[in-house]
């Protein structure tokens, strides 16, 4: 709104200014003629503010109705008719100042003329105007549908982090259940990590990038619940390159594709699984690449395309407008996720 009342300041200011100039135009043209100046003055000031007169009820109009294409032509039977006006206005109130006989002989001969100037005139205030509040409510209706876009894009990213827990929460409960039995202690610990876990998580939720040390401070949260969970079965080596100690990325972004490595890595295997998590610097990205090995006999790595890469890459696309950021691929019995991070 007030920048609204800015432009439409500057544009009553910029057209003050034109009316200015042809005020004085028209006085000394009427001079050329051999008028005085006090009668060239008189008229042009009165031409002048019957003018302003005209191109302001224009200009307010069309502050708050824009015609169609098909209503141009009442725009110019408008402009037609204020240009009429103004010189009614004139033809009726210039001999008042009882500026002479010549004068007024001049000024009958003149009407023509002065007719088809102020239409003139009038006319490109029409148009000017109708630009004018043309881009300005083209901004506003960009400018809405970017707000709009921005909500449903904030929208769909909570609504993707908030699926990430559940899931996780159900696991770990059903480990805590489990032992409960026989490993009270054990379960006190995973009660505390998983609490501590959440806690992190939740300050968290208002963050949209986060530096890759914190992500991998609350990540090793995570990994050691699931450690309680496969105790000896489960390793993990993770490596920062220093450079990128201080990038960026999304928030919760790692603890997904860590999970979805350990449940293809562990779940259909019995022995030792290590899951490797490597980062590092390259050009302007911040390169993160998460390692488990799987049993192509028993394990179906395809199906690790389910919600936990699927919303990691539509979180990607959602911040920084791209489907080419991550990368999956197997080779040789071990499935390799690759992410790439703009540092803007």
């Amino acid at each position: 709104m007030a920048s609204s009342q800015i432009s439409q300041s500057k544009l009553i200011g910029a057209f003050a200014v034109c009316g200015l100039v042809w005020a004085a135009l028209q006085g000394y043209i009427i001079h050329s003629f051999g008028f005085p100046w006090m009668t060239a003055v008189t008229d042009s000031a009165t031409s002048g503010i019957l003018l302003c007169g005209a191109c302001w009820l224009i200009n307010n109009n069309l502050r708050y109705y824009q015609p169609d294409k098909e209503s141009y032509i009442y725009l110019l039977i408008w402009c037609a008719a204020l240009a009429a006006a103004c010189i009614a206005g004139c033809r009726y109130i210039l001999p008042l100042f009882n500026m002479g006989q010549v004068y007024h002989n001049f000024l009958l001969q003149s009407l023509v003329i002065r007719f088809f100037t102020l239409f003139l005139a009038i006319g490109w205030m029409a148009m000017i105007s109708a630009l004018w509040y043309t881009q300005l409510d083209h901004k506003k209706t960009v400018d809405r549908k970017t707000e709009a876009e921005k909500l449903a894009r904030d929208a769909e990213l909570y609504n993707l982090r908030q699926q990430l827990q559940p899931h996780f929460l159900f696991n770990s409960l059903n480990s805590i259940n489990a032992l409960i039995g026989f490993k009270p202690d054990e379960a006190r610990k995973m009660i505390h990590q998983l609490s501590d876990f959440l806690r992190g998580t939740l300050k968290k939720d208002d963050q949209l990038l986060v530096p890759l040390t914190d992500e991998l401070t609350h990540l090793n949260l995570y990994l050691e619940i699931e450690k309680v969970r496969f105790g000896h079965r489960l390793q993990t080596e993770i490596s920062c390159d220093d450079k990128c100690g201080e990038a960026t990325l999304p928030s919760m972004l790692l603890q997904p594709l860590v999970e979805n490595a350990i449940k293809f890595g562990l779940y259909d295997t019995t022995g030792e699984v290590t899951v490797s998590i490597r980062a590092e610097s390259e050009d302007q990205y911040l390169v993160i690449m998460i390692q488990n090995p799987y049993d192509p006999k028993t394990s179906r790595p395809r199906k690790g395309t389910g919600f936990g890469l699927s919303g990691v890459q539509r979180r990607l696309y959602l911040i920084f407008a791209r489907n080419d950021l991550m990368e999956t691929h197997a080779n040789d019995n071990i499935f390799t996720t690759i992410i790439k991070i703009p540092q803007l």
